[in-house]
């Protein structure tokens, strides 16, 4: 995903993320003007959330956690309200049954 629209590196935006407890990765895009160590998009991975038994209509809640954390980077009351949607989501498709 392409971030410069955004104005957020993919660095930023995988350490934000992961402060709410989503796992991306930052990635380059095509042409991209930054450093393959800060890079301007970042790569979601369906993998590990599509082996917990999440289905397309799941990923409507994955969006928009990560949307909102993407809009506000750096606001810690946000990101603490995601990490609790995301640990309150999860409760629904554990690792183990």
């Amino acid at each position: 995903i392409d971030l410069r629209n955004k104005n957020i590196s993919g660095k930023a935006a995988e350490n934000a993320l992961v402060k709410a407890e989503i796992t991306i990765n930052k990635n380059m895009v095509p042409f991209d003007d930054k450093s393959p160590f800060v890079t301007s998009g970042i790569r979601i991975g369906s993998a590990a959330i599509t082996s917990r038994g999440m289905m397309t209509a799941d990923m409507e809640a994955v969006v928009s956690f990560i949307d909102e954390v993407l809009m506000h980077p750096e606001d810690e009351a946000v990101i603490k309200s995601v990490r609790s949607g995301v640990n309150e989501l999860m409760k629904k498709f554990p690792l183990y049954k």
